[in-house]
């Protein structure tokens, strides 16, 4: 799976430098809520927390900032972004587009079959995850399943900005999840179905479908 995104916290192991380590840890826990939005969070609490010094723990804040999961007060600390809906809808309709694009890029002559193996092992760890009852996993694993449609369309730009916005795109899957976990069975069958497509190399539906899915799941008319 040479072309799977992943997230910091899936990212980052004992060979990675300490601040990228503490960055990804603190995303995590922002992520599921053991920072809540509008709590103030210091380079000190990061330190203790990952038995490191404030040097790392300053570049961790930094990092935390340009994913846009705080908001640096001067002399105190950071403050835990909020998820508005106005945020949320910006964000979705960024990734919409990008993936939109991505799915015009495919043909009938397009070589679908590293993209539908992929998709079909993010699939069965989507299945996994929601067997067991985690949320994070499966907001993780949406979050690499839809990456990999967009890296199909092979914009390197894109990319790039599709990695800085991995953890709010994971947060809010993940919020989506806790506040409606019927949606996730939903958000399933429908992924099941676009790797369907894809393993039959059917561009047509495949586009019409991602087109439908992220309208139905993401912009339904009560969010409005």
């Amino acid at each position: 799976m040479n072309d799977l995104l992943t997230l910091p916290w899936e990212s980052t192991d004992d060979s990675s430098p300490i601040a990228a380590r503490m960055a990804a840890w603190a995303a995590r826990e922002i992520i599921e809520q053991r920072y809540e939005p509008g709590q103030l969070l210091t380079e000190a609490d990061l330190a203790e927390a990952q038995n490191a010094s404030r040097t790392p723990a300053r570049e961790a804040m930094l990092q935390l900032e340009r994913w846009r999961l705080v908001r640096l007060v001067p002399k105190k600390g950071a403050i835990v972004t909020t998820v508005t809906r106005q945020e949320r809808r910006d964000l979705l309709a960024v990734r919409a587009m990008f993936e939109t694009d991505a799915v015009q890029a495919l043909t009938a002559d397009s070589d679908f079959a590293p993209l539908a193996a992929d998709l079909r092992t993010l699939l069965d760890r989507q299945r996994e995850a929601l067997e067991a009852g985690n949320p994070l996993d499966f907001a993780s694993f949406d979050y690499a399943f839809h990456a990999r449609i967009i890296r199909s369309g092979g914009n390197a730009v894109v990319e790039e900005m599709l990695t800085t916005m991995g953890p709010r795109l994971a947060r809010l899957t993940y919020q989506v999840v806790i506040d409606q976990p019927s949606s996730l069975r939903t958000l399933f069958d429908e992924h099941a179905e676009l790797t369907d497509l894809a393993e039959r190399g059917d561009a047509k539906e495949f586009g019409k479908l991602v087109r439908l899915h992220i309208t139905a799941s993401h912009f339904p008319q009560n969010s409005k």
